[in-house]
């Protein structure tokens, strides 16, 4: 009982704030070493280095890290963006069964017709569904 009347909405509010902020450092944290082993731009003794200085001196080793590499850490990020929607885009395209304009479809069709996987009643159904 005596716990609970000295734990006040102040403290009520810094414990929350402390916790928050302890995220956000593990956030950082994970965010630094990912960047540190995505980096293709930096090799392996400058790769180990980065993260022994962030192990022994965890705050001025992230801090250091942001100033000298914060750019590149962006750019890795929009390049791992882009390769992700450019898989993505792909990945429908495949799922979907599209492969381009309209004439790769039409070429598409005549050849399943011609192998005889499609009669003529569904090859004209389906040249429809392309054309219109």
């Amino acid at each position: 009982m005596t716990l609970a009347s000295e734990f006040g909405t102040g403290q009520a509010f810094w414990s929350m704030l402390w916790f928050f902020c302890f995220l956000i450092w593990i956030w950082l944290l994970i965010v630094v070493f990912g960047d540190i082993f995505r980096s293709h731009d930096i090799g392996g003794f400058a790769k180990t280095m980065w993260v022994i200085f962030v192990i022994v001196l965890p705050y001025l080793g992230v801090l250091v890290y942001l100033i000298a590499r914060g750019n590149k850490m962006s750019e890795h990020a929009m390049e791992a963006a882009k390769a992700q929607d450019q898989a993505m885009q792909a990945y429908i395209r495949q799922a979907a069964g599209t492969g381009g304009s309209a004439a790769d479809e039409l070429q598409r069709l005549t050849n399943l017709k011609a192998q005889g996987t499609i009669d003529d009643a569904e090859y004209q159904k389906l040249k429809a569904k392309v054309i219109g």
